[in-house]
């Protein structure tokens, strides 16, 4: 294919940086267009329906959206230098990381942006909304258009009385990441996998970017921040390799660790509730579009606890990880339970069942 791909999308935007590091690496030829009014307006609602990015338009036509299905779609088109480790162990650990870059990084994301970087990201936003204004009308456009941004905290779990449990998390998190990347240049030798595309979604866009968080991660944690920068300008284009022998450092065991002891029983809680959901409402069957969020629960964090949103949105991701575990031969699922279990993850192994998900119409349904 010689004709190129148009990107809609925002360097403040999460998912937008998800999706640009990864067509940079696979030197896939396209051209990115902001977010505009206009674009949403002319392109982005009446192709998806609502408004959302990124967004990939494809020389045929097609749209794509969500980053994981734009990596995927494009995986099959771009098959050289795949970003999905083949072997089981590797394999595993960045679909574990991709879920967690994506649906839990969100908390730190977020309140570094919108309680540490407002200003600016005020600015970033009024520059995207109103294109050539002068600052003072950016500034309302900037504040206008950030709004449901700013005040989804709350339903993240992102509050007063989890702030300082999220920037201890946070800073932890540098920390192992910054041990990791002093000896390997992406999660897995010098190809990033899937899992770094996960991962540099909210550690560039938000947490490089945004002044304040740029400035955190570059005096504690210079190794990511280095990291950061060859995800977003990667030196070996479709090059580098995976570690032989399906090698998971043992750096990466402690974020690992960390997801399992942060995240996973949100999941676990957020199974329950989705099963609960669908036995309660006689309108739940298959192609039914599911909600964005199925009421609130508690979780915890460190010291901290909260009420946040319940996404099942969360389970159409971990089902990735949890298909790919059961259809394991027996051999490799213990090799599989053995990495679990160093990082405290057999919750993994014998996940409670939850209704099957699927997107229909860029939107989560039941499958």
């Amino acid at each position: 294919m010689t004709q190129g791909y148009t990107l809609y999308g925002s360097e403040t935007s999460y998912f937008s940086g998800k999706v640009r590091a990864y067509l940079r690496y696979k030197r896939i030829p396209f051209a990115e267009f902001l977010n505009t009014p206009d674009a949403y307006r002319k392109v982005i609602l009446p192709r998806v329906g609502w408004p959302v990015i990124p967004v990939v338009i494809t020389p045929e036509d097609e749209t794509l959206q969500d980053s994981t299905e734009i990596i995927d779609a494009l995986e099959a088109r771009f098959p050289e230098a795949p970003v999905y480790p083949a072997t089981v162990k590797q394999r595993l650990t960045a679909l574990l990381l991709e879920v967690y870059g994506d649906e839990w990084l969100k908390l730190p994301a977020m309140h570094y942006r919108w309680n540490k970087n407002y200003d600016f990201a005020i600015a970033e936003f009024g520059k995207m909304s109103a294109p050539g204004a002068d600052p003072e009308v950016q500034r309302e456009a900037g504040l206008k258009i950030s709004k449901p941004f700013a005040g989804a905290l709350p339903f993240l779990g992102v509050t007063p009385k989890t702030e300082a449990a999220i920037e201890q998390s946070y800073e932890g998190l540098l920390g192992e990441l910054d041990r990791h990347f002093a000896v390997y240049e992406f999660l897995f030798g010098t190809r990033p996998s899937i899992g770094d595309f996960g991962l540099v979604g909210p550690l560039y866009a938000h947490q490089y970017r945004d002044p304040a968080s740029g400035e955190l991660m570059k005096s504690i944690a210079p190794n990511v921040a280095r990291w950061v920068e060859r995800m977003m300008k990667p030196p070996a284009p479709k090059g580098g390799e995976f570690l032989a022998r399906d090698e998971v450092p043992e750096t990466l065991i402690p974020v690992l660790a960390r997801m399992m002891r942060e995240m996973v029983p949100v999941l676990v809680s957020t199974a329950h509730h989705l099963q609960k959901w669908v036995e309660g409402n006689p309108d739940a069957k298959a192609g039914a579009e599911v909600p964005r969020a199925l009421g609130t629960h508690v979780f915890s964090l460190g010291d901290a606890k909260e009420n946040r949103a319940i996404f099942p949105f969360d389970l159409w991701m971990l089902q990735r990880p949890l298909d790919l575990i059961a259809a394991l031969e027996e051999d490799d699922k213990l090799r599989i339970a053995d990495l679990l279990r160093q990082a405290g993850g057999e919750t993994l192994m014998e996940f409670p069942a939850f209704p099957r998900l699927t997107r229909k119409n860029f939107k989560l349904a039941l499958a």
